[in-house]
């Protein structure tokens, strides 16, 4: 399930969309006021802006045999996204986020990433991060990679695929079929996985094309002062690379066409 190998760029990667997520202890200040300060910092990067009031899960209170729902506060959640749209800043009371549909490498975003919370650090002063993440969610089309008709069995690796992987199974037998986990890794990481096929929506409209969506959420929890917090990224990084490496076989690998990361 993990793969340690030489790191690959790939020129057809699959990646819908990949979001890093800063969790700190809640800051009033925040939804308090319109962060003005901090969009001088990141207006060149980011000049659209949006602001949205998002409705949070009930609460369930209470012992069993009286249980009570209760209503959630909505929380403000600030939004700054790029000229093009493809990168997006989302900030809250209790987590910084940075959020691309156009990933294509570790360095480019990790560069980005560093920026944004220098901006934003000295600003709101955080006095830890609670929990640091990367989240990869991977989208992999059949047809965008020239295999169509191909079995997922033939692309993914047998321990993501479970029932699917078996030889006397169509994989059209399928109505609804997927994995969720949640495991300790390596490196102090947890792991959130969701594995199986399905399909998206392009803007309103269904796409008809079965994907496999892989989408991993690696993540580190704790005390995390500022100045582990590169490192803490570094490690889930290296822990995501794996995981992807050891769900994709040598076809899927080949088939998004490779380069060795410099």
């Amino acid at each position: 399930m993990f793969l340690d190998r030489d790191r690959y760029i790939y020129r057809k990667n699959q990646l819908a969309e990949v979001i890093c997520q800063l969790r700190f202890p809640t800051i009033l200040s925040i939804p308090a006021r319109e962060p003005a300060e901090f969009q001088e910092q990141i207006r060149r990067d980011y000049p659209q802006y949006r602001r949205q009031l998002e409705q949070q899960p009930p609460k369930i209170t209470g012992a069993p045999g009286s249980l009570r729902v209760e209503e959630a506060d909505k929380i403000v959640n600030y939004q700054f996204v790029s000229e093009d749209g493809r990168w997006r800043v989302n900030l809250t009371g209790s987590f910084i986020a940075l959020s691309t549909n156009h990933y294509q490498r570790w360095e480019e975003f990790a560069s980005r990433l560093d920026k944004l919370l220098a901006d934003f650090i000295p600003i709101y002063r955080p006095s830890y991060f609670e929990r640091v993440g990367l989240r990869y969610i991977n989208v992999i089309s059949r047809k965008a990679l020239d295999l169509d008709g191909m079995p997922f069995r033939e692309l993914i690796q047998p321990c993501f695929l479970g029932l699917m992987g078996e030889d006397d199974v169509r994989e059209e037998s399928f109505g609804r079929y997927g994995q969720d986990v949640e495991m300790q890794t390596s490196g102090g990481c947890r792991l959130k996985m969701h594995a199986g096929p399905g399909m998206v929506k392009k803007g309103n409209t269904q796409d008809p094309e079965v994907k496999f969506i892989l989408d991993n959420d690696i993540f580190m929890t704790g005390k995390l002062p500022m100045q582990q917090c590169a490192p803490a990224l570094q490690t889930v990084h290296i822990q995501a690379d794996r995981i992807f490496a050891g769900a994709m076989t040598q076809r899927l690998h080949d088939a998004m066409e490779p380069t060795l990361a410099d």
